[in-house]
């Protein structure tokens, strides 16, 4: 699979070689659809990956061009047998999707016709064990996509018991964030927690699951990621970026496997396309911004059942999708995490 997903336990194998295909793009025929790839067209993808998006939308628009981004250094190495098989029309570069605004400008790309997104953790970094994103192995409590800045250790070992269980209930919706945080301090204080079996044992003793459900860990590996990775405040970044690079008519589609991440690109493309919430009298009504935005799809698109059959971690994947049209780009919010109604966790006051 080319990416991404919030359960490790859905995560397949298989690495990119720039020839072959061995990972199952999620949704690929409807991320086509909806970015309607034409000839001589730009293109930007967010998320390489394995290079399962790039590969289709090359493939479908002849003579189009595309820059690829990944955080993760092992994928853009991965990625050069491919960037060698399409003669020129892709370029691979290590970068967050955050910055793929600034990204298109470097490479000459902008305005582009089009981005896709295809948002969280890959099914290549879950398959490391050495990388320490899956309670599946037992490796080092990392999690850091781009190999640099805090780990997850770091989190788990130095931040107050206040802020580790904000961070599992508010990014991880783990409703025993508490007693986790609380046994997560005793443990720390007899030897640092540094691998991802010792952390999954402690939240498997506290969290009760039922069986056949996923893992117990499953819930605070995602949260920690999301933390240590500051995803949500990466998507929020690449919407707006997005919004200023994207040509009239060209078309934003955004993956998503949780709800934290779609409520986000639910609440950009709603309020960006005028159809944000009418107000209250709580919350009046303000003038409305000119849109930037229309929906491809009111709604978003989950895979089918021969689709989810195949390929499991297809199951929680949602697609939203939207086509810029010529007003010009607005400010970015003030905090858009915010707004989609997702408190930021922070250490509790002290009394």
């Amino acid at each position: 699979m080319k990416r991404r997903g919030p359960r490790d336990d859905d995560a397949v194998g298989g690495a990119a070689d720039g020839v072959s295909a061995p990972h199952i793009p999620v949704l690929l025929a409807e991320v086509l659809t909806a970015l309607a790839p034409r000839p001589g067209g730009r293109y930007l993808d967010g998320t390489f990956g394995a290079g399962g998006y790039a590969r289709a939308i090359l493939e479908a628009a002849p003579g189009s061009t595309l820059l690829a981004l990944d955080r993760d250094p092992t994928a853009i190495t991965g990625g050069a047998g491919l960037v060698a098989a399409m003669g020129g029309r892709l370029t691979l570069a290590q970068a967050r999707f955050a910055d793929l605004a600034e990204e298109a400008q470097r490479f000459q790309m902008a305005p582009l016709d089009g981005v896709v997104l295809d948002i969280g953790v890959s099914s290549m970094q879950i398959d490391q064990a050495e990388r320490g994103f899956s309670f599946r192995f037992d490796g080092p409590l990392d999690m850091r996509m781009g190999c640099e800045g805090r780990s997850a250790a770091d989190f788990v070992n130095e931040a107050e018991e206040g802020l580790l269980a904000n961070i599992f209930y508010h990014y991880g919706e783990e409703r025993r964030s508490r007693a986790v945080a609380r046994a997560i301090v005793e443990a720390r204080r007899k030897a640092p927690l540094t691998t991802t079996k010792q952390l999954a044992e402690l939240v498997a003793g506290i969290v009760w699951a039922e069986p056949g459900a996923a893992h117990p860990a499953t819930r605070v590996f995602q949260a920690l990621r999301i933390a240590v990775n500051d995803e949500l405040g990466e998507l929020v970044s690449a919407l707006h970026a997005a919004e200023a690079v994207l040509a009239p008519g060209g078309r934003l589609v955004v993956v998503t496997f949780h709800s934290l991440e779609d409520r986000i690109v639910k609440q950009f493309l709603a309020e960006r396309s005028g159809r944000a919430p009418a107000g209250s009298r709580h919350a009046p009504v303000v003038a409305a911004a000119q849109p930037t935005f229309s929906l491809v799809n009111r709604g978003p698109i989950a895979a089918g059942e021969a689709e989810t059959r195949l390929n499991p971690r297809a199951r929680s994947a949602k697609l939203r999708a939207a086509e810029r049209n010529a007003a010009p780009a607005r400010e970015p919010e003030p905090d858009l995490v915010a707004l989609a109604g997702i408190p930021a966790p922070q250490p509790r006051r002290r009394p």
